[in-house]
């Protein structure tokens, strides 16, 4: 028995497209979804190779995306907002360093703290500086205070490792409507396969998508959130620096007013985002296909969902298309022996199905990187992946190396 969506769509969407128009010339960031008339669609080959835009974008849509690139790309620095405390001076630092395209996956693993309560809440640690470790400091917090990264908690915690997405398709995913990912629940495993799945519903209400427990549902405020916690720029959804584990930031240290990225040009890195086309399709071989079949009938699509078709988001390059994530974005207990962080809703052994799509550029698998090949995250898949692990076990070699063509043509 499967429960019926209950979480409105109005925020998700309200939120993804807070970019979509332009602000220099007509409605505010924030104002209903409504495609500019005027332009005609942008008439180019978009979204033919890696990195590119989606089609069917207005032309005042494709400029937003081209401004984001350019700032996407930028280096900061303290004098401009960069820190006290972060992870990474650029967006294309952790995301496209490795394979050269803006918006891909690089090598980067990062640490995440947590702490369940005596209640059983999650403690996302805010007082301590909250839950991502910032690993580098800007000149003038190691002058002022001899730091050379942010303090690790002193209480009680949980550690998790954590690789960075790529983001393709963001805003493809985004659009994915809520009842697809709510009608695949199962949290009591009625259907006797061994899955048992269930929607993150966020703290905002929402359904999850984002992030490797799904504890996001806006890839808009995926984006800021990034922003504060990976480089230490405030933004229009988070004017404050976060505090440096538990200490207040010396006075000085931190020279850019609040926000320190103005709200244009977050609405323009936040469209490069949205509209970056998915990975292009690879036509499949005589072995993939096989594997394909494989991949189904040992259960891997049991949660890694090839294929949905989009809402109507009041942009057309968004609204009614087919894309193709593998996953079904729900939480899945993984087995013991990948427990580490709570993160608000998902518990220390849930983690979302990690989507495959873009498989053939990651040099990396799991949640925490791992696993370098495609075997070696499937064996590291337990709980309510053991099923699909040991089928996968017991295929002939020939047959393995079919699935893993299949994956790697993703």
């Amino acid at each position: 028995m499967r429960r019926a969506a209950q979480v409105p769509l109005t925020l998700l969407f309200g939120l993804l497209v807070a970019a979509c128009v332009d602000d220099r010339k007509g409605p505010s960031p924030t104002s209903t979804l409504v495609v500019p008339e005027g332009p005609a669609h942008a008439a180019s080959a978009a979204g033919t190779t890696l990195g590119q835009p989606i089609s069917g974008l207005t032309l005042a849509q494709l400029a937003a995306f081209n401004r984001g690139k350019v700032l996407f790309d930028k280096t900061f620095s303290q004098t401009n907002g960069l820190g006290p405390i972060f992870n990474a001076s650029s967006c294309s630092e952790c995301h496209g360093e490795d394979d050269g395209v803006l918006g891909g996956t690089g090598d980067e693993v990062e640490t995440h703290f947590t702490n369940v309560r005596s209640d059983g809440s999650c403690d996302l640690l805010t007082a301590k500086g909250g839950f991502v470790h910032q690993d580098s400091v800007t000149p003038k917090l190691f002058a002022a205070t001899g730091l050379t990264s942010e303090p690790f908690p002193t209480v009680t915690h949980a550690r998790g490792s954590r690789t960075v997405p790529d983001l393709f398709g963001f805003g493809l995913i985004a659009a994915i409507p809520n009842a697809a990912i709510v009608n695949q629940e199962d949290p009591y495993d009625y259907n006797y396969d061994g899955i048992s799945g269930r929607a993150h519903y966020t703290s905002a209400g929402d359904i999850g998508k984002f992030g490797h427990k799904a504890n996001e549902g806006s890839v808009t405020l995926f984006n800021a959130g990034a922003l504060l916690n990976e480089m230490g720029i405030t933004n229009k959804f988070n004017l404050a620096e976060n505090n440096i584990g538990g200490m207040p930031i010396p006075f000085g240290v931190d020279p850019a007013p609040e926000p320190e990225i103005s709200g244009t040009d977050f609405d323009d890195l936040n469209s490069f985002v949205i509209f970056l086309a998915p990975p292009p399709t690879v036509p499949l071989t005589t072995q993939s296909a096989s594997g394909r079949d494989l991949f189904n009938s040992i259960g891997c699509a049991g949660c890694h969902t090839a294929q949905y078709t989009t809402t109507d988001v009041g942009i057309a390059a968004l609204s009614y298309r087919t894309v193709r994530p593998f996953s079904d974005f729900l939480l899945h207990d993984m087995g013991a022996e990948n427990v580490d962080i709570c993160l608000d809703q998902a518990r220390t052994r849930e983690f979302r199905t990690e989507p495959l799509m873009g498989a053939r550029f990651m040099e990396v698998f799991m949640h925490d990187g791992r696993a370098s090949t495609i075997q070696e995250a499937v064996a590291a898949h337990g709980g309510e992946g053991a099923n699909a692990r040991t089928r996968f076990r017991n295929l002939t070699l020939t047959q393995q190396a079919a699935v893993v063509a299949y994956v790697n043509s993703l």
